[in-house]
């Protein structure tokens, strides 16, 4: 039989007693046309949950992290970087580069960044229960998990784990403008904007790009 624990306003999960943590897990920059994608996963153990609740008890409930401002988004990576310090949040985050998109697929990029994150928890996955957003996957091997619709609007811990794998990418993004300064990815983030459309029509493609999705545009 399994308790009832209150995750956030929005949503309920049931989580069988055997569950000692619990897995949230995210994706940044499916869609972009530049640079890679980024998986997020946050843990925390389930006997640290009455504290964590405390802590993030100001958190935006049903905001993604697409629903929140850079500076939002930055607010509360802090806080969850503090977190962690306090040994309260352990958190991953798995790149996979435009090079890998575009020779396996972007599914299998993202499944690859999921088994990296979860692995490098070092977590029971009997003992785990792992929550993802959309249409999602944990490996096989990971017997407790559910995939939720919007699960980053509905589930704290999914949420999280959506901000720190866009603000991870985004100043992943920011950094490569030093190098490709006349492609503003800094600004676009290499998403498929008008202006990075311009920016590539003006200056040509970069070696960041996934030649996949141009051809597309193309």
């Amino acid at each position: 039989m399994g308790v009832i624990m209150q995750m956030d306003e929005g949503h309920r999960v049931i989580i069988a007693k055997n569950i000692k943590c619990l897995i949230g897990v995210d994706e940044a920059g499916r869609g972009a046309l530049a640079g890679p994608v980024a998986v997020g996963a946050v843990k925390w153990e389930r006997k640290d949950w009455p504290m964590i609740k405390k802590i993030l008890k100001d958190y935006p409930a049903g905001k993604d992290s697409k629903k929140l401002t850079a500076a939002e988004r930055d607010f509360w990576f802090e806080k969850i970087a503090e977190l962690k310090n306090k040994s309260l949040i352990d958190w991953e985050v798995a790149f996979s580069s435009n090079k890998l998109i575009d020779q396996r697929g972007i599914s299998w990029a993202i499944k690859r960044g999921i088994k990296k994150c979860l692995n490098n928890f070092l977590s029971s996955p009997a003992e785990s229960l792992v929550l993802l957003d959309g249409s999602l996957r944990a490996p096989a091997e990971w017997i407790n998990q559910q995939t939720i619709i919007k699960g980053d609007e509905k589930e704290l811990i999914i949420s999280l784990a959506s901000i720190v794998a866009k603000v991870s990418r985004d100043s992943a993004m920011v950094k490569l403008t030093k190098k490709y300064p006349n492609h503003d990815l800094d600004k676009h983030k290499g998403y498929g904007t008008k202006k990075h459309y311009e920016k590539i029509e003006q200056f040509g493609v970069l070696v960041i790009h996934r030649l996949t999705y141009i051809a597309k545009i193309s």
